[in-house]
Parts: C-alpha cells; sequence; structure tokens
C-alpha cells in the first residue's frame, strides 16, 4: 500500500513509524509525507495553481533531500490512500478549511482517481498561545479539541472522504488512560509514545489491521511497556469513522449519462 500526506509537522509525526509497523507485520506500506512546516490548506491550494517544487519529500519517515511540486507527487505513483489535513493552529476552525480542501480533494481525484481519500484530525495543544485563545475564546485544550473534532467532521462530509483518522481523540483517549507526556513542544508529538500511537492509529484506520499482536520496538525514543499496552488498547478501543451519509460516488459516475 502506497500512501501521500499532503501535509505538514503534524502528518510528519504520523507518518514516522507507519512503515516499520506494518513491516513488522509482514505487510508493505510505504508513506510519502509532502512537508512545509505549519503549511495550512490555503497554501497547499495555492501550491496546487503554482506548482512550485515547494515540498520537502520525507518517504517512509525520513527525509530525503528531494523537493518536488504537488502534481508532481501526486502523478509519481498509483497512490491507494492520498490524506489532507488543516494546519494544527487553524483546525477548530472550519471556516479555514473552505474552500481550500474541496478544490484539494476534487485535484486529488482528478490526477489519482483509484486512491482513496482520508482525512487526517489534529490534536489539541497541551498550552495554547494568546493569538489561538483569543480565536477560539477559550484556553480550555480539550474544548478546542471538541472544537477540531467537530471541524474535521464537517470537512469529511463536505469532500465525501473516504474515512477520517481521529488522531486527536486518540491523544484524549491515551491522555485519560494515564499517559500524560504526549507533546514534545507544547504542540507536537512525543518522538516515542506520541509518533508510535499515531502510527497504529494510522495503520489500523486505513490499513484495517489490528494492532494487538504488533511487535515493532524500533523507537526514537524510549517508550515502555506498559505505554505500549495502554497504546494498543486505546488504538484498537478507537471508533474507526467514516463521514456521516457519504455519498456513493463511484456509483453514481457509472450512472451518468455522457
Amino acid at each position: 500500500m502506497d500512501i501521500l500526506s499532503i501535509g505538514n509537522s503534524f502528518s510528519q509525526d504520523a507518518t514516522r513509524y507507519i512503515h516499520a509497523i506494518a513491516r513488522a507485520d509482514g505487510e508493505t506500506v510505504n508513506t510519502a509525507n509532502l512537508y512545509i512546516g505549519g503549511c495550512p490548506l490555503e497554501k497547499h491550494f495555492r501550491n496546487m495553481h503554482t506548482n512550485e517544487k515547494a515540498y520537502e519529500l520525507q518517504y517512509n519517515g525520513s527525509d530525503t533531500g528531494f523537493f518536488v511540486s504537488l502534481d508532481e507527487a501526486l502523478l509519481n505513483r498509483s497512490w491507494d490512500v492520498v490524506t489532507l489535513q488543516q494546519k494544527s493552529a487553524d483546525s477548530f476552525d472550519y471556516d479555514t478549511f473552505t474552500p481550500y480542501i474541496s478544490s484539494l480533494a476534487a485535484h486529488v481525484r482528478k490526477l489519482v482517481p483509484k486512491a482513496r481519500i482520508f482525512v487526517h484530525q489534529t490534536w489539541s495543544y497541551e498550552v495554547f498561545g494568546e493569538r489561538i485563545v483569543k480565536r477560539a475564546g477559550t484556553d480550555d485544550p480539550w474544548k478546542i479539541l471538541d472544537m477540531i473534532v467537530s471541524s474535521y467532521a464537517k470537512a469529511a462530509k463536505e469532500i465525501n472522504a473516504d474515512g477520517l483518522i481521529p488522531s486527536g481523540e486518540l491523544f484524549k483517549s491515551l491522555f485519560d488512560h494515564g499517559i500524560k507526556k504526549l507533546h514534545r513542544d507544547k504542540y507536537h508529538a512525543t518522538l516515542g509514545c506520541g509518533r508510535y500511537a499515531l502510527g497504529l492509529l494510522w495503520y489500523r484506520v486505513i490499513c484495517g489491521k489490528s494492532v494487538l499482536g504488533n511487535t515493532f520496538r524500533d523507537f526514537d525514543e524510549a517508550v515502555g511497556e506498559k505505554e505500549i499496552k495502554t497504546v494498543k488498547k486505546c488504538v484498537e478501543a478507537v471508533k474507526v469513522k467514516a463521514p456521516e451519509e457519504k455519498e456513493p460516488r463511484l456509483k453514481a459516475r457509472r450512472g451518468k449519462k455522457i
């Protein structure tokens, strides 16, 4: 399976371990991340029109040193899955998603018609800065997470996505189950437990695999056995969500008269 993420540092966190997690199960899952730090949907939209080589290409969780345009990446192979997400600092505000995510999804479907599109729900910060607090009207991370969850649900429905990866909800579940340290700098996932949880979640949601028996342990930062068990339990318990009232897109196309 080949997964392309049109993202930023949050998709970098999420895709660090997926290839190795799958390999531990005897599966082949390759991931490519189009990286621009803090990149919002609006900038992806503009890059779609300029076709500038603006993205640092990361492959299977590592830097490649190559820079590519959006179209070069999309046309590189027949991707099985393409993921879309908003800049984390804007994710609580649905108005920042539109109209950009719809145009990006349409572009992906035009260039890679067989690919499934997943929306990657980002997570709440450990602490929010003054500008975000003012915009959101609260400094409570879990209230802001509720806004994030709502925004991504609307976005997934708007683009008729094939699925939603609930990373933010997983982080809340991990916190509730005793794993309090999930951020390495108040924003990004920790190099061990945080990225591991995200990798397992993507593997389960996108590939449909159980993670309970997965033996991957090659972390960039130590993760204890107790944490590993808790992460697996929480990932396995996450309800895999599809957007409400998803339209049968391919069926509708077949029924159209030309």
